[in-house]
This record gives structure tokens, sequence and C-alpha cells, in this order.
């Protein structure tokens, strides 16, 4: 795949590049993966807005291709319902679940790490397996927040599993004039003026530069991340 910058020259690229560039870069990137992987390139579909525009990439360059939901007992009823009618439309987006008990009642505040372990990075890594995934598409963003700083268009943090995040060079309002100008639809809390999407007991309306302010507040892990982009996904063999 093309050369993989990263450190500074990311950073020019995100200020330099205009936005009907960064477009024809994202499917660039998603058409010489899918030329690489194939069936085996499979998109992570968050139902955010990031997601759907990634979502919505892949299909131009793959209509067939394959994609996951991630989904938790605690997400916000208008996430179901829009999760209800993205996989109407796309049934070969496959949803994941983990309905096993929780060591404890409220662990998403006691040990936030843990449920989200449980609750989100589990059901990844079973996707991963179920599906036969080598490379996954995901609507990471550099731009997007305090730990989202060091990723790369390109990445291989397990062996044998490529990351691929076509959007990292995305500001946000780069992923809504996308989504306006493609008439993608997106989730409704976006409209009461969310900017990131979690659980509902994890998730706030925020402001300021810092998109991802919102979640996990009054906890160790306010603003930060799930697990999903920073834990190993590739389910070791016995």
């Amino acid at each position: 795949m093309r050369g993989n910058p990263s450190g500074e020259e990311l950073k020019r690229l995100v200020e330099e590049l205009n936005f009907a560039q960064k477009v024809d870069r994202s499917l660039s990137l998603i058409e010489e993966a899918f030329k690489e992987f194939g069936d085996r390139m499979v998109a992570a579909n968050s139902l955010g807005k990031d997601s759907v525009a990634v979502w919505h990439l892949v299909k131009r360059v793959a209509p067939k291709a394959r994609g996951f939901i991630i989904t938790t007992r605690f997400k916000p009823a208008e996430t179901v319902k829009f999760m209800k009618k993205q996989v109407a439309r796309y049934p070969e987006l496959k949803i994941y679940k983990n309905d096993d008990p929780l060591p404890e009642k409220d662990l998403y505040r006691v040990a936030p790490d843990l449920c989200c372990n449980l609750l989100k990075v589990k059901p990844v890594q079973q996707a991963i397996e179920e599906m036969g995934v080598d490379c996954w598409v995901t609507g990471l963003r550099c731009t997007e927040g305090r730990t989202r700083t060091d990723y790369r268009e390109v990445e291989e943090r397990d062996k044998g599993l490529i990351k691929l995040n076509p959007i990292l060079l995305w500001h946000e309002r780069e992923v809504w004039q996308y989504l306006a100008i493609n008439q993608v639809p997106v989730n409704s809390l976006y409209a009461l003026g969310y900017r990131s999407l979690g659980c509902a007991p994890c998730t706030s309306i925020s402001s300021g530069a810092n998109e991802r302010a919102g979640r996990w507040i009054g906890t160790s892990k306010c603003g930060g991340e799930c697990g999903i982009h920073t834990r190993p996904l590739k389910v070791a063999k016995a």
C-alpha cells in the first residue's frame, strides 16, 4: 500500500490538503486495501458520523464489502433505532454484542476500562475472528481528540491484522461536509448537540475543541478510549 506518513508530515497533510484531495486520498486507500485483501477487508461501523462516512466511502469502492457493528446493552434508544435502519438497508452489516452478566451493576462507573473491555473489545475480537478479517477499516481521525494523535493511515498493531484509517486526516467539519453532500443519514443524537457517541451513561453533550470531551466524564478515562484502538484484537490460537 502507499507510503504511510507519520508525525509532522501527517500534521502538514491535515492542514494542506483540501476537502476534495482528502476524499480522493481516502478512496484510494480503500481501493488499495480492497485490491489486496478482497473480502477479508471489513469495515467497523460504530454508528457515529465518522463510521457512516467511512462506510459510504467503502461502498463507493466495493459495493459488496462487509461490515460489523458493535453494540451494548447501554446504547441510547436513538442509536439502537439508527442501527436497525442501517442493518435493514445493509444486511451485510453484522451485529456483535456481549450479553454476559457483568461482575458489578454499575461497572461502567467503578471500572470503566473493564466495562469497555467486556462490552466492546471482546465483541470486536469475536468479529475479527468469525468474519475472517485481515484488514479492518475504521473511522478514526487524528483531529478528534488528545488520545488520537499518534495513529497512522495504515497500521499493524496486531501481527497479521491491518487497520486502515482512511479519514485519519479529516477535520470534523469535513466529515459533516461529506455527509451533507452525499445525503448520508446520521444518528439523530447529533441534532441534540452530541459530537461523539457512545453508551448512554458514559456520553454527554460537550463543547470545546476536543470532540471526545463528553465521553466518560467523571471517570479515570474522561475523553479517552474504549480500548478497541489500543488493545490486541487478534485472538491467539491455542
